[in-house]
């Protein structure tokens, strides 16, 4: 009767335990939306839809992906930002942990508001480099990685569909000069590299109309 009671006693404790851990991993929404209000509106929005070209919409964004550039952000351990932004270091030096998932839980579960593609002259060059690339010359399909719709991958490859045309062309370009240097096996600055202005201007407005 005594073990009995010990089991249970202890089966009631450890549940009480994976309870209490679950409930601490669950990110903090509320103070994330106050910290989106505050200090991210202003670049991006309070719900992560910018107004600004050059500063990339947020809202629908994966959390993964979202949580993975914040830390690129920090300096880590006195070592530099795997992703160099004098604003954005500013802006990510102080997050716990916590805040960025909650940041990024929290930018990920609003209503993106998407772009347009702008460009009739070119959207069938961007509409080829989106499909199929230029193998020839070793551009893969953008497509294969962020999928046919621009939906992206989570937690590997970015939601692109709806985003600002300047924003994505931009960074195309900062991977092709090596500014940015925080994509996995060096992915996008392989692929960069063998576009031209034109191609990336293309690829860009397309991505920025698919629904």
């Amino acid at each position: 009767m005594i073990k009995r009671s010990l089991l249970l006693s202890l089966l009631l404790a450890t549940g009480a335990v994976q309870a209490e851990e679950k409930a601490s991993a669950q990110p903090d929404l509320a103070k994330a939306k106050q910290t989106a209000e505050t200090v991210c509106v202003a670049c991006h929005g309070a719900d992560g839809n910018s107004q600004i070209p050059t500063n990339p919409k947020l809202a629908g964004q994966h959390a993964e992906y979202l949580a993975k550039q914040l830390r690129n952000f920090k300096s880590q351990d006195g070592k530099p930002a795997e992703r160099a932004n004098p604003v954005m270091g500013g802006m990510a030096a102080p997050l716990s942990d916590d805040d960025i998932k909650g940041l990024a839980a929290y930018f990920a579960g609003q209503q993106l508001k998407p772009e347009a593609a702008k460009s009739k002259a070119t959207i069938e060059l961007g509409q080829k480099l989106w499909r199929a690339g230029d193998l020839k010359r070793g551009i893969p399909a953008c497509a294969a990685c962020h999928g046919p719709a621009g939906a992206g991958l989570p937690a590997q490859f970015p939601r692109l569909s709806g985003q600002f045309s300047d924003y994505t062309e931009a960074q195309l370009k900062a991977f092709r000069a090596g500014e940015r240097a925080n994509d996995p096996n060096k992915m996008m600055r392989t692929i960069a590299l063998k576009m031209t202005d034109p191609e990336i201007k293309a690829v860009a407005d397309f991505a920025a109309g698919l629904r």
